[in-house]
């Protein structure tokens, strides 16, 4: 076994850094949510519910401003 050149494969200068106990060491290692199809659903969810309470308040708005405007006739 000889003398092994990886200078072209190198590309940190961070002293061991393919390691795993130095990848979690370091904590560059983090959780990802993925699960981008889920993320669209809370999205879709949230805007709907947005949507929903925005007509709810105009509508509550125009109730009151016609029920207003009655009384002064």
């Amino acid at each position: 076994m000889g003398r092994v050149d990886n200078s072209r494969i190198r590309t940190t200068t961070i002293r061991n850094s393919g390691f795993v106990s130095f990848i979690s060491a370091t904590g560059s290692l983090r959780a990802r949510n993925t699960d981008h199809y889920d993320a669209r659903l809370r999205r879709r969810r949230f805007f709907k519910s947005l949507v929903i309470a925005t007509l709810s308040a105009g509508g509550a708005w125009i109730v009151i401003e016609s029920a207003r405007a009655l009384t002064l006739f």
